[in-house]
């Protein structure tokens, strides 16, 4: 019987012994009570949420470094020898805490020698005083007009002496003082350049140390001079509404956000002509000194609110070419749409053009849906960690809350 099996077949001609052994076992795997392969399936029922329009936070993210607030290096104004460093490494300062010593002993001599030659000013000045006294009142008489002109010319340079004398006796106590380098800033002093019985000179190039003001601590941002024109047609079209006060946030090198709220105090009014970027300052709050001078941080700067379309980006997919399409349910079919869309606002796509308020975006059944593909809609929803939960079921098309949103819209 074998035999007459393969004659059978040897002379049906090679695309019908396909085609045969193709309806063979369609008929084979139809179910009981069938004659055939089944008909085509309904319609695919898949998840929908309604869009809608809202106004959205709009945020630039822009790549920044941290600079200190205030940092100053520390150098002698008098010269001698270091006799002691009172400061503890790493420890805070207040302004006028001692960091350094110079040995005093030349300087107080000064001091001492000043005062005796204020002293001695003093006392020229009282004697050259009296004898003006006694004869101005003998003027044209007994004492000679010229006379007493001389003692009065004496009294103003007895007085003259005395002023130098007391500057003199000033500049040696200043100088004294200044053998006590003293921090004229709160902050955190470095490691010292020198050591005791090392010899400095007045304003030598060399700083002693420097000290640096942490908290509060700048930011300097760069931003683009062409998106800031770029922002500024938004404005004049309406499609953005600065704030009165940005709200700036910053991000850590660690991939976490800053708890304090930054301000921005200085608006960049040049723009680099190597860069094409103009500078920004930003000031935050720096208590615990979690950020450094020198860090490269970024931050997202809140400018104002825009009128947008939010599309969850898991509804969305860009293609090779680079454009991005979503599904949308319109008279019992799926609808392929190219999306325009401007950043993103945490799990939803800014979207421009390709859709409107009120459309029923498709959110699940994507990988086997094709555009034209009937469709029967169930409303759905987005949940906080991005997935899609069904909430209703019928027959027809149904509206849904939109995908929720927690962040601004970013650049």
């Amino acid at each position: 019987m074998t035999v007459a099996i393969f004659r059978f077949l040897a002379k049906i001609p090679l695309m019908g012994l396909v085609g045969a052994l193709g309806a063979a076992s369609a008929f084979a795997q139809a179910p009981p009570g069938m004659d055939g392969p089944p008909g085509p399936s309904g319609p695919m029922t898949v998840g929908v949420v309604t869009l809608e329009r809202s106004a959205v936070p709009y945020t630039v993210t822009l790549p920044g470094r941290a600079v200190a607030y205030e940092q100053v290096d520390i150098r002698p104004r008098v010269e001698g020898v270091i006799a002691e460093i009172p400061y503890e490494l790493g420890s805070r300062v207040s302004v006028g805490d001692p960091l350094f010593k110079i040995e005093d002993d030349t300087y107080t001599l000064e001091v001492d020698a000043a005062e005796a030659a204020v002293v001695s000013a003093e006392a020229e000045l009282a004697a050259a005083q009296v004898v003006y006294d006694r004869n101005k009142p003998l003027s044209g008489k007994a004492v000679a007009r010229s006379t007493v002109a001389d003692y009065e010319v004496a009294v103003k340079q007895a007085k003259a002496s005395l002023s130098t004398a007391q500057a003199s006796l000033k500049a040696a106590r200043l100088n004294l003082e200044r053998t006590v380098v003293r921090s004229p800033i709160d902050g955190i002093p470095d490691v010292p350049t020198v050591s005791v019985g090392a010899v400095v000179t007045a304003n030598q190039t060399d700083a002693l140390t420097t000290v640096t003001r942490l908290d509060p601590i700048y930011v300097d941002l760069e931003e683009s001079a062409a998106r800031i024109q770029r922002l500024r047609a938004m404005q004049d079209r309406g499609e953005l509404k600065f704030n009165s006060d940005l709200d700036m946030r910053l991000w850590l090198e660690t991939g976490e956000m800053y708890a304090e709220v930054g301000k921005l105090l200085s608006p960049g009014v040049l723009v680099s002509t190597t860069t094409g970027t103009t500078e920004l300052r930003v000031r935050f709050a720096n208590p615990e000194r979690r950020i450094l001078p020198g860090q490269f941080l970024r931050v997202d700067a809140t400018l104002g609110t825009t009128e947008a379309i939010l599309l969850p980006q898991l509804a969305a997919q860009r293609e090779a070419g680079g454009e991005l399409v979503a599904y949308v349910a319109r008279d019992g079919k799926a609808v392929r749409v190219v999306l325009g869309e401007r950043g993103v606002y945490e799990n939803a796509w800014v979207v421009t053009n390709g859709v409107k308020s009120g459309d029923r975006l498709i959110v699940d059944g994507l990988l086997s849906l094709k555009n034209g593909d009937a469709v029967q809609t169930v409303p759905a929803e987005i949940t906080a960690d991005g997935l899609v939960r069904d909430i209703g079921s019928g027959a027809g098309e149904s509206a849904a809350s939109p995908a929720p949103s927690s962040s601004p819209v970013t650049e």
